[in-house]
């Protein structure tokens, strides 16, 4: 594990959330200290997380490219809200989308994600995403330990190879935080939230394949109906032969 050494506090400290929010803009500050704006990227999901750490992001770094994944299954109101935090924000927003539209990959395999949801997220989602990953040296993203038992040994940063042996820097500046301390830093910014969360969802995919959690205790039970609790885009992949 990489870690930037700070007087006094620790990436493993306790911390208030004024210390939280501390870290996270001196992590930004360091990993974007260059000026080269193509050197970076940010995943987002304009899910609570992503967002906050997006909103923290652009302080330092307005035009750092901001990569949204069109699977082309996304809610409708996850669209709206991606569309006015992207105007509101200014922001440098790029779509990235599969090789294949929805009604091509339908038409040819049927409705993936009923009969073969790892192939429709790799072809969806972990395929197109890598792709774009590879055009930068640094990866941002608002993933949290808390948010699945997937996560629970997610590292604030990381070396992450992609599958065609390109490596990247990986950075979860959230990593530590909890939903609490999220939506907490959201209201105290004044962010709006994707209004899916005022209905019940808690964690939000593609539409057909999530839904209100299952169990209260767990955030993502309301993806995939159980099946699986990640796509495969945060699973380190094995480099092509």
């Amino acid at each position: 594990m990489i870690s930037i050494e700070t007087p006094g506090l620790t990436s493993d400290s306790p911390r208030t959330l004024d210390e939280k929010l501390a870290r996270v803009r001196e992590l930004l500050a360091h990993e974007l200290a260059t000026p080269d704006n193509n050197d970076a990227c940010l995943t987002c999901s304009f899910q609570a997380e992503d967002v906050l750490l997006l909103h923290l992001a652009l302080e330092l770094r307005p035009a750092i490219p901001v990569i949204f994944l069109d699977t082309g299954y996304h809610f409708a109101e996850t669209y709206a809200y991606r569309d006015r935090i992207a105007t509101d924000w200014n922001l440098n927003l790029i779509n990235v989308l599969p090789k294949h539209t929805v009604a091509e990959q339908e038409l040819e395999h049927g409705l993936l994600y009923q009969t073969a949801p790892d192939r429709c997220c790799s072809l969806r989602k972990v395929e197109p995403l890598f792709a774009a990953i590879a055009n930068y040296k640094i990866w941002f993203t608002g993933l949290r330990r808390e948010q699945a038992r997937s996560r629970t040994a997610l590292e604030e940063i990381a070396d992450f190879t992609l599958p065609s042996g390109i490596t990247v820097r990986k950075l979860s500046p959230l990593a530590d935080w909890t939903t609490r301390d999220v939506w907490q830093s959201c209201t105290l910014y004044g962010i709006p939230l994707l209004p899916l969360y005022e209905v019940g969802y808690t964690s939000i995919g593609c539409s057909p394949c999530t839904t209100i959690p299952t169990d209260p205790n767990d955030p993502r039970s309301g993806r995939w109906a159980g099946h699986k609790i990640e796509c495969g885009i945060h699973i380190q992949a094995a480099p092509n032969s």
